[in-house]
Order: structure tokens, then sequence, then C-alpha cells
């Protein structure tokens, strides 16, 4: 399988298969930039090496989201974006910034059981949970995504506050 995995509608389908039967470590969200790359090690060090462009792409496919607020979401400019494409790799930062969106998604994905347009619909809408902030500009920093991850964990054990 190497360090892409096959097709990317087969990605989303095998992050739902890692939540019903157990995933392979605690970054099988990775499997969303099209990555098999499961071990923090590993994944460090490909982090390092900054991913390949087609990560974005896969990422891109994945997920039900607009390309505007994707780049938005790993807080990439357009014209860094376009600078990537034609280098066909991206900075170990913004590679880091790829592999927390993937998280972010991957527990709102898990949040709604599975449900891409349901988990997509709830990125983008104003969240009384956050303040009234939007989780996909909110998860733009660390911080900010850190907030995101610990409201939806309230909201999986049926904690409102």
């Amino acid at each position: 399988m190497g360090h892409m995995a096959s097709t990317a509608g087969t990605d989303v389908e095998r992050l739902r298969r890692f939540f019903r039967d157990g995933a392979p470590g605690p970054n099988a969200h990775v499997v969303l930039l099209g990555l098999a790359v499961f071990d923090t090690v590993d994944l460090v060090d490909a982090i390092r090496k900054g991913f390949r462009y087609e990560t974005f792409e896969r990422f891109r496919r994945n997920i039900a989201l607009p390309v505007e607020t994707i780049m938005a979401l790993v807080n990439i400019p357009r014209r860094t974006l376009t600078r990537r494409k034609l280098e066909g790799r991206f900075a170990p930062e913004e590679s880091d910034r790829l592999v927390r969106a993937s998280r972010v998604y991957s527990k709102a994905l898990q949040l709604f059981d599975g449900d891409s347009e349901a988990a997509s619909r709830w990125l983008v809408a104003p969240q009384r949970g956050l303040g009234g902030e939007v989780p996909v500009l909110l998860s733009s920093t660390d911080v900010g995504a850190r907030e995101v991850e610990r409201l939806i964990d309230r909201l999986e054990h049926g904690v409102f506050a």
C-alpha cells in the first residue's frame, strides 16, 4: 500500500471501519490525507519531511467542504497553496496543520456516526458551545482546534455545558 492508500471514496469508508472495529493507533485520521502512516514517530518523520501536495487534494476530495473552507481550516492562503502545488510539497508546519485538520474532521465525523454531510454542516455553523464561533475557523489554530475537540468530546458524552 505504501504511503498513499487506494482511492478517495474509500478513505472515509476506512475511517468509518476504524470507528466501528478499532483504529490502528491514535493517528487513524490521517487516512483522510491518503496516508497510511499511523505510528506517531513515523508520522512526525513524514511531517518533518513535508507532505506531498497530493495529501491536500486527497483531503479535499475526502471531506465535504469547499476548498476555501479547507484553506481556512489549514490556514494556508491561496497564493501559498498555488506555490505548494508547483513545488509539489508542503512545509513541515503546513503538513502539521493538515494533520490537525484531519484530526478535527475525523472527530466531527465520529460525532455524527460517520455522516460526512452532517459533520461538514456542523463544522461550518456557529456553535453555542464555542461562544458562537465557527469550528472550522477556530480550528485554524492549535488552541482553537483543541477547544473544538473538547466540545466534540462533551457532545459525545452528552454534556452540553
